[in-house]
């Protein structure tokens, strides 16, 4: 299944977002928001030309002891009209540090009530990359290619979806590793879901 990953548009408080498969609106709805945003045009020239860089999180509830005992999956409606499930993700801005972009977009889909727990230098678990042609790696995006750092982000919170996510999913590590939800990520994103929960020891 092709991967639709959002993209944050920017409006006057940063945080509005791309519906998935949507094109990007540019900079046009205010010009002075970031000066690193790109028309629709550009963005697409830019697509054409260099790779994109994105983050992507898992999120997590954890015990006390620190391991993992459920794994937050986000429902989405594609363009199309069907339902696919994903990771938190989107592209990190121009002028931006990992650590923000990561912050920006948990609170985008998971709402400024999850309390993300993120350290001062945060590193990926794995650096995914997708490409335009299925194939080449175990993963895929149609539009772009994109490299993607992968993180597992522990949230204590309270979770309310919004914008283009519709829900959260909270599964134990045990079903959000199974074949059945694989089958329902998009862009080869179960793989992804394995080797997150795999890092934290999370899969027996």
């Amino acid at each position: 299944m092709p991967v639709r990953t959002p993209d944050p548009e920017p409006g006057d408080n940063g945080d509005e977002r791309e519906p998935l498969g949507a094109s990007f609106s540019g900079a046009s709805a205010n010009p002075n928001a970031n000066p690193g945003w790109l028309s629709e045009v550009e963005l697409a020239e830019a697509r054409r030309r260099l790779p994109m860089i994105y983050v992507e999180a898992l999120p997590v509830r954890t015990d006390g002891m620190g391991a993992v005992t459920q794994v937050g999956i986000l429902l989405r409606a594609t363009p199309l009209g069907e339902m696919t499930r994903t990771l938190v993700s989107g592209r990190v801005r121009y002028g931006e540090t990992v650590r923000d972009a990561l912050f920006r977009h948990l609170e985008n889909d998971l709402g400024p009530m999850a309390f993300p727990l993120l350290p001062p230098s945060p590193t990926p678990l794995t650096v995914a990359e997708y490409f335009p042609l299925p194939g080449m790696t175990a993963f895929h995006d149609d539009r772009q290619h994109a490299v993607s750092l992968v993180y597992v982000v522990p949230v204590t919170g309270t979770c309310e979806p919004r914008q283009d996510a519709l829900e959260v999913t909270w599964l134990s590590p045990q079903e959000a590793a199974s074949d059945a939800l694989s089958d329902e990520m998009e862009g080869g994103r179960g793989t992804l879901i394995r080797l997150a929960l795999a890092s934290v020891g999370a899969l027996r």
